[in-house]
């Protein structure tokens, strides 16, 4: 099992433990687990939706894209630990790490 951390809009932490086996991205995971994430590319990485701050084990994590660092560009709320959950992949790296949600009236989405 892979364990992580989620923390709401309302600074509430959850522990997920998921499956290693399993090949989802974290947004698919976050949806799984009712959080809003809108996802309106449906996880394509087009959309921007489902911006996540990235607060424990950022450097555990795949270097972001280029189309992925284009998205996070322009949403006026993202910092050197954004991150869109659609790109990252539930694997054995996300061990321990802790992702906050971002509000999603500030993403930016072009769909």
């Amino acid at each position: 099992m892979i364990s992580f951390q989620v923390e709401d809009l309302n600074n509430q932490i959850d522990n997920i433990e998921f499956p290693e086996e399993v090949s989802l991205s974290l947004m698919e995971v976050l949806r799984a687990w009712n959080y809003p994430i809108p996802a309106i590319c449906g996880g394509k990485g087009l959309c921007a939706t489902c911006h996540v701050i990235v607060k424990n084990g950022l450097h555990q994590l795949q270097e972001p894209t280029e189309r992925e660092l284009d998205l996070l560009d322009i949403l006026p709320d993202a910092t050197y630990r954004s991150r869109l959950a659609c790109q990252i992949r539930i694997s054995n790296l996300i061990e321990g790490c802790l992702f906050h949600l971002q509000a999603n009236k500030k993403s930016y989405s072009p769909c």
